[in-house]
C-alpha cells in the first residue's frame, strides 16, 4: 500500500522587519500593513480553492513567509477557522507557523497557540551573535535561545533552523555550535548550508570575491559532521536538511516530498491540485500590491492553472522524493506518470549511480543513500538528463 502523503494548505505572508541578505524568498518590507484588508484577501482566496477542492480532507496548514509572526493572532485565527469551516481536516491536524525570535514576536506565542497553532518553527540561523550580526538577523544569541525556550514551554511541537557553510567557519566551531543547539532540540532541527542566490545582498559581494563561502571539500565535511553528531543524538535526516525524531517530522512538509496535493494562498504561493483527474500546477501574483488588487477584483490573486503533463509529475515526483530517507515508491511513479522507473530516467545512468552506491533500487522503492542525497543534484542531472 502507497503511503497518503495528505493534503496541505500553505499560507503565504510576504512582509518582513528587514530583507535578509541571504534571503531570496518572496519577503518585502513595509511601513504599513493594512492587517483587516490582507485578512479578507486571504480568506477570499481561501474560498477560491475551497470551491476547486470539495471534500478534500486537511491534514496540515503552514504558515510561511515573510515572517507571518508578523500576523495579528486574530487574522492567524480567522483563518484556521475558515479553513476547518470549508474542509474537512484531520483530528490531528497540523498547524505550523512560522517565526522570529525577537522579544516582540515571541510574547505573541500564546495567543498563536490560542488562535489554534500547534507547531512553531523558528528561524534561528546560528548561536553565535557576530554570525548572527552577518546574516543580518535582528536577534541575538541570548534571545534565540529565550524563544526556544518559550516555545518549548507553549506548544505542543518545535523546531528551529541553523545556517552552516558560513565564511570562516570550521568543522569544530560548528560541531560546538550543533552541540549547543541539541541541549534545545527536543523533536525536529532543519540545518541548511548557507548558498549563494541571484537577487541577493550577498549576490554581488560572493562575486566580486568580497564574501568567500568554505570550498567544496569543507562544505563536505561540515555536512557530514552534521549527519553524524545529529544522528547521534537520535535526530537522523529524514530528508537532505531536516532531522527528527521518530513521529516528529514536519507533515506539511512531507507532503511536499511525498508530492501530494496542497493549495498555496497568498503572494507568489505555488500550489499543486489534481482536478478531475488531473495534475495543475497554481501560482499567485508575486507582487503584494497586484496580488491584493487581483483578489479585490477576482475573488483571488493566482493565475490560471496550468497542467502538468505526466511526464513531468514523474520527474516532479522525483526530485522532491529522492531528498528523503525513505526515497520513492515505484507504485507512486506508475500513478503520477503512466511510466515506472526504467522508462522515466537514463537507464545507464540509473545502473552507474546504483552501482555506484548513490542510488538503491528495489522493486518497491527507490532511494538515494547517504552518499546520493549529499550530492543529489548531481544524481538528479545524471538522472534525468
Amino acid at each position: 500500500m502507497t503511503r497518503d502523503p495528505g493534503f496541505g494548505i500553505y499560507i503565504h505572508w510576504p512582509f518582513c522587519k528587514a530583507k535578509c541578505p541571504y534571503c531570496d524568498f518572496n519577503s518585502h518590507v513595509r511601513e504599513r500593513i493594512d492587517q483587516a484588508r490582507w485578512r479578507d484577501a486571504l480568506l477570499r482566496e481561501l474560498d477560491h480553492y475551497a470551491n476547486a477542492t470539495p471534500g478534500r480532507r486537511v491534514t496540515s496548514v503552514f504558515f510561511g513567509g515573510g515572517t507571518p509572526s508578523l500576523m495579528e493572532p486574530a487574522t492567524v485565527e480567522a483563518l484556521i477557522t475558515r479553513i476547518a469551516t470549508r474542509w474537512p481536516v484531520a483530528e490531528a491536524l497540523e498547524v505550523t507557523l512560522e517565526a522570529n525570535p525577537t522579544s516582540v514576536e515571541a510574547d505573541r506565542f500564546r495567543a498563536f497557540r490560542d488562535a489554534g497553532v500547534n507547531r512553531v518553527s523558528l528561524g534561528i540561523q546560528a548561536l553565535d551573535d557576530g554570525a548572527l550580526r552577518f546574516l543580518g538577523r535582528q536577534h541575538s544569541a541570548a534571545e534565540a535561545l529565550g524563544a526556544i525556550e518559550l516555545a518549548a514551554r507553549t506548544f505542543e511541537r518545535f523546531s528551529f533552523d541553523l545556517i552552516y557553510a558560513r565564511p570562516g567557519q570550521s568543522v569544530a566551531a560548528w560541531e560546538a555550535e550543533l552541540s549547543r543547539a541539541l541541549d534545545f532540540a527536543v523533536g525536529h532541527l532543519s540545518v541548511y548550508q548557507l548558498t549563494i542566490e541571484n537577487g541577493t545582498a550577498f549576490f554581488p559581494l560572493h562575486a566580486r570575491g568580497a564574501l568567500v563561502l568554505p570550498d567544496e571539500d569543507l562544505a563536505g565535511d561540515l555536512y557530514e559532521a552534521t549527519q553524524a553528531r545529529l544522528a547521534a543524538a537520535g535526530l537522523p535526516a529524514y530528508e537532505i536538511s531536516n532531522h527528527a525524531r521518530p513521529g516528529e517530522a514536519c507533515r506539511h512538509n512531507l507532503t511536499y516530498w511525498r508530492y501530494g496535493d496542497y493549495v498555496g494562498v497568498g503572494p507568489g504561493a505555488h500550489g499543486r491540485l489534481t482536478l478531475d483527474g488531473g495534475k495543475f500546477a497554481t501560482r499567485a501574483h508575486r507582487a503584494p500590491e497586484v496580488w491584493l488588487e487581483r483578489g479585490a477584483g477576482h475573488g483571488h490573486g493566482a493565475h490560471a492553472p496550468e497542467p502538468v503533463p505526466p511526464a513531468e509529475r514523474g520527474t516532479e515526483l522525483l526530485m522532491m522524493g529522492l531528498r528523503l530517507a525513505e526515497g520513492v515508491e515505484r507504485a507512486r511513479l506508475v500513478a503520477e506518470s503512466g511510466r515506472d522507473l526504467p522508462d522515466l530516467v537514463d537507464g545507464a545512468a540509473l545502473d552507474r549511480l546504483a552501482g555506484a552506491g548513490f542510488l538503491e533500487v528495489d522493486d518497491r522503492t527507490v532511494r538515494a543513500t547517504d552518499a546520493g542525497r549529499q550530492r543529489l543534484n548531481a544524481v538528479l542531472a545524471a538522472l534525468l538528463g
